[in-house]
């Protein structure tokens, strides 16, 4: 537990420590021959991101069931979700699709028509991250996305480089505790 919150993490399926589908491994290695050669990557991703949010939504609800019924949480508990890259392309669905998530942290990924469609409905506050020079995530395609989001609540983070190095020291740690409660939020 850190500023009055229990934090939870799982592997995406096919990241960490679980195996790889003969399918994901196929888009792993597309991606990477895509990436070698300097050809665009999110015809790849799109997919590949698709498949791994069908997957791990499902997931992330039965680990939210479970947390909810442990003693030092409870199903009133406030529930934020947090992820850049991978972890928004789940994210984003779980957050349009769960309403017990109350706020989130998205950022660093790649805009598809799925992800979209999942930030039309998404309703909750949000912080966005946004890595201003990355070649291959182009900034407008994220601002479009943040501009996508339905929140009325919403601010946008930039910062230079790419989402492979995301300067946490400038990620708004207060966020959660001003939209969830917690000590200090008051």
């Amino acid at each position: 537990m850190r500023d009055g919150f229990h934090v939870v993490a799982i592997d995406a399926p096919g990241h960490g420590e679980r195996r790889r589908s003969r399918r994901d491994q196929q888009w792993v290695d597309a991606m990477l021959r895509a990436r070698d050669e300097d050809e665009p990557l999110a015809p790849i991703i799109a997919p590949f991101n698709g498949s791994l949010a069908e997957r791990a939504v499902p997931e992330w609800q039965l680990t939210i069931d479970a947390l909810q019924e442990l003693p030092g949480i409870g199903a009133g508990a406030p529930i934020g979700y947090s992820g850049m890259t991978t972890a928004s392309a789940i994210g984003i669905p779980l957050a349009a699709a769960e309403p017990r998530i109350r706020a989130a942290i998205f950022g660093g990924v790649f805009v598809y028509d799925a992800i979209l469609e999942a930030a039309r409905r998404v309703t909750i506050p949000i912080e966005f991250l946004l890595p201003w020079n990355d070649h291959e995530i182009d900034r407008d395609s994220g601002l479009a996305l943040f501009d996508t989001f339905a929140s009325e609540d919403k601010t946008l983070h930039a910062f230079p480089g790419s989402h492979f190095h995301v300067p946490t020291e400038r990620i708004d740690t207060r966020f959660f505790t001003r939209q969830l409660g917690g000590p200090g939020s008051r």
